[in-house]
């Protein structure tokens, strides 16, 4: 019993810092229910870029947004159809990335000067506490070099990134260790852009029910 409270209390204090970190322009690996995420708060410019240096990604590409739930969603969307509501019903938090037109405070950075923005709520515990920590939506992408595997363990992230990072968060292998689905529901009908943890028969069970 002590030991789990000792680890429930580490645990804690390493997302407190994490918090911390996001909070002044740092940026954190951390785990999800997919896989590992590299973030920083979605309202620093810089601290965006920082991502797109370490993960050596193009700057020309968009990066998603995790959010604690629905509502922040909607603060990072400039519109949300009938549809995508039905999909956040079913799918959040979960393993569905919604792509949705995108709220004019977002930085240009983060949408790769596009007009869209994609969004999701993780269902892990670890990472919507680290949102509300943070205190507000934060950049979601793999934490890994572009182009190589995404890591499911905090070794994996090491291992990739090494001390490029500012704070790496353990929080164990991910539950699921595959990428979330993307749909792009700013289309009629929506367009499944990356097949993940959601089938697309699932998807389209929903859109079309």
């Amino acid at each position: 019993m002590g030991d789990s409270v000792g680890m429930y209390e580490d645990i804690l204090a390493e997302l407190a810092r994490a918090a911390d970190v996001l909070k002044n322009g740092g940026v954190v690996a951390f785990p999800t229910d997919t896989v590992y995420g590299l973030g920083a708060r979605a309202d620093n410019p810089a601290a965006v870029r920082r991502i797109f240096e370490i993960k050596e990604r193009p700057l020309g590409q968009a990066l998603p947004l995790l959010v604690s739930d629905a509502a922040q969603a909607l603060s990072v969307a400039g519109d949300v159809s009938e549809v995508a509501q039905r999909l956040m019903v079913h799918f959040w938090p979960g393993a569905l990335t919604l792509v949705m037109p995108c709220a004019s405070w977002v930085p240009e950075v983060v949408t790769a000067g596009g007009s869209t923005i994609a969004v999701r709520v993780p269902a892990h515990l670890l990472t919507l506490h680290l949102i509300k920590a943070a205190g507000g939506p934060l950049i979601g992408t793999s934490a890994n070099v572009h182009g190589r595997p995404s890591p499911v363990t905090a070794e994996e992230v090491w291992e990739q990134l090494g001390g490029r990072v500012d704070l790496v968060v353990n929080g164990g292998h991910t539950p699921d260790g595959v990428e979330s689905t993307i749909v792009d529901v700013t289309v009629d009908p929506p367009r499944i852009l990356r097949q993940g943890m959601i089938t697309s028969e699932d998807i389209k069970s929903i859109i079309e029910g």
